[in-house]
C-alpha cells in the first residue's frame, strides 16, 4: 500500500503558520492562530467525504440538495494535551462532530509514548475518526495512538498534524503506511531532544503557557 502524506500549502495556512513559528508570538495569540488553521485544516481533510441527494424545500421550490451521506458522525481525536488546540478550530467548522481523547506522554529518556487516558464515542467501528496532534515528531505519539485507535476498528483513520519532521513520517509510515498524514508544513530534521526543526518550540507549553 502506498503510504500517503498530503502537504496543504494553502496561503493562508502558510501565513498563519510563520507568525506561529515566531519565537515572539505570544500564548493568546498562538491560540488564536492554531484555531484558525486547524479550521482551514479540517475544510482540506474532510474534501472527500461522500454525499448523498436529499430533497428539500428552498422558499422558491422544492430541489434535491447534497447532504453528507455517513449516517454515523465524524469522530475528532485529540492527543492529548496539544491536539486540543486543534480539536477546538476543528469544532468551529464541524460542531456536530463527536470527540475522542488519548492522554499520552513522551517519557523524557527513551522519547517512547505512555497512554494514561482512553475514550471514544459509542459504534466507533462506523465512524471516520480524524487523529489531531500539532506535531508529529519522532512519530512515537502518532504511533501508539493509532495503535489504540485500531483496537476499536473504526471505519476509516486520518492523521492530522501541523508540522511534521521528515523521520517522523518514515517512522509513522513504518507502522501505520495505511494511514494518511496532513500536514502544514514537513520541516528539516530532529534535533538530539526529539524536537522539530526549525519548528515552533513545544506545542503544549506554548498553547498552554507553560514550561
Amino acid at each position: 500500500m502506498q503510504a500517503e502524506v498530503h502537504v496543504i500549502d494553502h496561503p493562508l495556512i502558510q501565513h498563519k503558520l510563520t507568525l506561529m513559528r515566531k519565537a515572539e508570538t505570544s500564548t493568546a495569540k498562538f491560540r488564536t492562530l492554531l484555531k484558525e488553521i486547524s479550521l482551514l485544516l479540517a475544510y482540506e481533510v474532510t474534501r472527500d467525504l461522500p454525499l448523498k441527494s436529499e430533497q428539500i424545500d428552498t422558499p422558491i421550490a422544492p430541489m434535491d440538495a447534497p447532504m453528507l451521506a455517513p449516517d454515523k458522525k465524524l469522530v475528532i481525536v485529540s492527543i492529548l494535551r496539544a491536539g486540543q488546540g486543534i480539536l477546538d478550530g476543528m469544532l468551529e467548522l464541524m460542531p456536530s462532530a463527536r470527540v475522542g481523547h488519548i492522554g499520552l506522554y513522551r517519557d523524557p529518556k527513551t522519547l517512547t509514548a505512555i497512554e494514561y487516558y482512553f475514550k471514544v464515542p459509542d459504534e466507533v467501528e462506523k465512524r471516520d475518526v480524524l487523529v489531531v496532534d500539532p506535531m508529529l515528531a519522532t512519530g512515537n505519539s502518532a504511533i501508539a495512538a493509532v495503535d489504540r485507535l485500531k483496537s476499536v476498528n473504526p471505519h476509516s483513520l486520518k492523521f492530522v498534524c501541523l508540522l511534521a519532521a521528515p523521520e517522523g513520517i518514515k517512522h509513522f509510515h513504518s507502522q501505520h503506511p495505511d494511514v494518511p498524514i496532513y500536514t502544514a508544513a514537513i520541516d528539516e530534521r530532529l534535533d538530539e531532544h526529539g524536537y522539530i526543526v526549525p519548528g515552533l518550540g513545544d506545542a503544549g507549553d506554548r498553547l498552554f503557557g507553560t514550561r
